[in-house]
């Protein structure tokens, strides 16, 4: 009951916010921040309290299995059902969204009862995703989590909001249809199979399915997914809405709804259509080193900070991209961690990038620099944030790039070669954003007061996070490990017959004779 009562709580909180904010424009912020505290702390007891089941039964990965009839005269339920991969994603959803919170606080004064009832239905909506297991919820859920954040763009945003909103809003609708497509089409295609029509997740998984046919399927859920992450040639969505929404638009859009892609991709693309995702796994693999060098090099290039920190996301995001497909264990435990650090430290840009706006009010870099001698401590925060962009050696994003490139190393050596430029290239831009913004002239004589006590909370739980996931990475390992052991099952390594054996040693001989 847990699983219901989370979600439950924050569409609740939403509609509680909404109604007493009609009355007193303080009590919806208040009640947010209760709101997601509550269930972030429930949440972590819970992980606490299963973390040793975790790691000791790790042939029974769902902790927790929900289920009750939604419409059972088309097989919908409404099952809900958390592992090691949803309990960390819902763990660093309540996390941000605390975040997400303290750092609206003062930002919002319009429309403030609505705000964060869209602020925490997007919140419900993104861990509905990330425990649903009957693909109707989950699409409901894809769906439910689109409007809200399409609200919080088009009305909070920036000069160009609108626009960027409809991008939004265009781009994740018409994919996601595409997705609901592919669901009908598996769902009757189990149905004529097996006389049962559902949209259970565990009954879908055993699915036949002729390959040309699984493979267009596939296609659909992808695509859907590779928009959400974003991809390389489906991100252009990406850098207009980051750079137009609030800071908390941009926090969630950053740490939280990429990774309904990359979650996708891990829940259901891999164990639905292992054939046809391992014969997709090259070219989705180029796209991703594609989007690593694409990424970085369009971030260097940006004079607008947010845009700069978008790009910054597409590149990292590739990493995700070539860890997923390269099915082995180092490359999916670093997708994971990736997913979690990429969450924070990019995160932390965003709000970075918001404090200096309601300061400067510009997010033009040129017309930024030599902040250093008055804001030392902010200044201080972001060169560990770039230090963790560009992967430092101590600090939680170094250990999911290092694991990524590990695996992927065994996959594809040529891809994985060309990725690690990206590291050059991403040392590059996170080295330009700290010296543009901190160091050389000043371009400002007023006074700029350095971090407030709220401020602080909040950048120092973050760069807390990031300490602690580079120095002790292993409980989000240990709560992954199920899942991934599950996923590099799918995907055996070809075995090493007497003939490949042979043919090893032969060709050692001729050197050597050589």
């Amino acid at each position: 009951m847990i699983l219901i009562y989370l979600i439950g709580i924050l569409i609740g909180g939403g509609i509680l916010s909404f109604l007493l904010g009609l009355w007193n424009k303080h009590f919806p912020r208040w009640i947010a921040l209760c709101t997601v505290t509550g269930c972030f702390i429930t949440l972590v007891s819970f992980w606490v309290h299963h973390y040793t089941e975790i790691n000791v039964s790790a042939s029974s990965d769902w902790l927790v299995d929900y289920q009750r009839d939604w419409i059972p005269a088309f097989g919908i339920s409404f099952h809900l059902a958390i592992d090691g991969l949803s309990l960390l994603l819902l763990v660093l959803t309540l996390f941000i969204g605390i975040l997400a919170v303290l750092c609206s606080w003062n930002e919002v004064k319009e429309r403030v009862s609505f705000y964060y009832f869209n602020l925490l239905w997007i919140l419900a909506g993104i861990s509905g995703v990330f425990l649903a297991v009957d693909l109707f919820l989950f699409y409901f859920f894809w769906e439910l989590m689109l409007i809200p954040m399409y609200f919080l763009i088009g009305i909070w945003g920036s000069e160009k909001r609108e626009y960027a909103a409809y991008k939004f809003f265009i781009f994740t609708q018409a994919s996601g249809l595409l997705m609901l497509l592919a669901i009908l089409g598996l769902y009757f295609i189990h149905g004529r199979n097996t006389g049962i029509y559902t949209f259970n997740y565990f009954q879908l998984l055993g699915t036949s399915i002729p390959p040309n046919t699984g493979f267009w399927l596939m296609l659909g859920f992808m695509i859907a997914f590779v928009v959400k992450l974003p991809i390389v040639p489906f991100h252009s969505w990406l850098p207009d809405a980051h750079s137009e929404a609030p800071t908390a638009g941009s926090l969630i859009l950053a740490a939280l709804l990429l990774k309904t892609g990359a979650y996708g991709m891990l829940r259901f693309v891999l164990p639905l259509f292992p054939e046809a995702a391992r014969e997709l796994a090259p070219w989705a693999m180029l796209l991703g080193v594609i989007g690593i060098i694409y990424g970085a090099i369009l971030s260097y290039a940006q004079t607008d900070l947010k845009r700069l920190v978008a790009y910054t996301s597409i590149s990292h995001m590739g990493f995700v991209m070539l860890g997923i497909f390269a099915f082995n264990e180092l490359a999916l435990q670093g997708v994971v961690m990736q997913l979690v650090t990429h969450a924070i430290s990019t995160g932390a840009l965003f709000i970075m990038a918001g404090m200096l706006k309601e300061r400067l009010h510009t997010r033009d870099l040129n017309q930024m620099g030599g902040l250093w001698s008055q804001m030392p401590q902010m200044g201080a925060v972001s060169i560990l944030l770039a230090m963790a962009s560009l992967g430092l050696p101590g600090l939680g994003n170094f250990v999911a790039e290092f694991l990524i490139l590990l695996g992927a190393f065994k996959a594809n050596l040529l891809l994985t070669i060309i990725a690690t430029i990206g590291l050059i290239f991403s040392a590059i831009y996170a080295l330009r954003i700290v010296q543009k913004i901190f160091f050389g002239p000043a371009k400002t004589t007023d006074p700029i007061h350095d971090f407030s006590w709220r401020e602080t909370l909040i950048m120092a739980s973050l760069a807390f996070s990031l300490i602690w996931l580079g120095l002790y990475p292993q409980p989000i390992i240990n709560t992954a490990k199920p899942i991934v052991n599950k996923l590099e099952k799918l995907f055996p390594a070809p075995p090493i017959t007497s003939t490949t054996y042979r043919s090893v040693i032969i060709k050692k001989e001729e050197h050597n004779v050589k």
